[in-house]
């Protein structure tokens, strides 16, 4: 948001004043004087006015977790633990999720605070690929392969699915990379040949690998590359 609409959204501030004080540099916008009133106010940023603060400033969080089976994809939840449980409570407060996973899905899973980085991350617009290894009930075919580029078609949204690449590891084993994120996607692609898929794991996301050294059930601050990688 512009800093000029900012303050003019203030309860005894309109357009007219907010320009006045900017003029006679009475905003402070993340410790610095602010007068330009195009500058933008993010939701981080720190605003005050002579000696009032207007809006504090949240430093942004990025973490990788690596979600366990058994647990629920969610802030609260009346009946299962949540991802969020597995946090200090002074650390969950603000974050969402970025990118559900099923139930009994584990593997990476990002949290933050920051909306817009997240959006970048999760959105099916920015083709970033999500890459699960997946364990099924049957052997899967070396037909599979040329049908999961295809695409399948979901009546229930009436939509078809991008191609996705498979790549078969074992009999009943593969790594999957898809761009969307459709309710019960893998499950449901592989539903088609009527083959379970028994265990789900989300190993990357675009170019976020789930760290090999954290358990289920941790966590760790994503570093400076990861972040930028999005």
């Amino acid at each position: 948001m512009r800093l000029d609409r900012f303050l003019a959204n203030l309860p005894t501030c309109n357009r007219q004043q907010a320009r006045l004080m900017l003029a006679q540099r009475r905003v402070r916008l993340d410790g610095q004087v602010a007068s330009d009133p195009l500058t933008e106010v993010r939701a981080f940023s720190r605003v005050e006015l002579d000696d009032e603060v207007l809006q504090a400033g949240l430093p942004p969080r990025y973490l990788m977790l690596h979600k366990p089976p058994g647990c629920v994809s969610a802030t609260h939840d009346p009946q299962h633990p949540t991802v969020m449980d597995l946090l200090p409570d002074a650390l969950a407060q603000g974050l969402h999720i970025a990118g559900r996973l099923d139930f009994n899905t584990t593997g990476l899973m990002i949290l933050t605070n920051d909306g817009q980085w997240s959006r970048r991350l999760t959105q099916p617009a920015t083709k970033l690929p999500k890459h699960y290894l997946v364990e099924t009930q049957d052997e899967i075919g070396e037909h599979y392969v040329a049908r999961f580029q295809e695409g399948f078609h979901f009546a229930f949204e009436n939509l078809t699915t991008q191609p996705a690449d498979l790549q078969i590891l074992g009999p009943r084993l593969a790594r999957l990379a898809i761009v969307e994120g459709r309710y019960h996607q893998v499950k449901r692609m592989f539903g088609f040949y009527d083959n379970k898929v028994v265990k789900l794991h989300r190993e990357r996301m675009g170019a976020i690998a789930l760290d090999m050294n954290l358990p289920p059930g941790a966590y760790r601050e994503l570093t400076l590359e990861e972040i930028a990688a999005v």
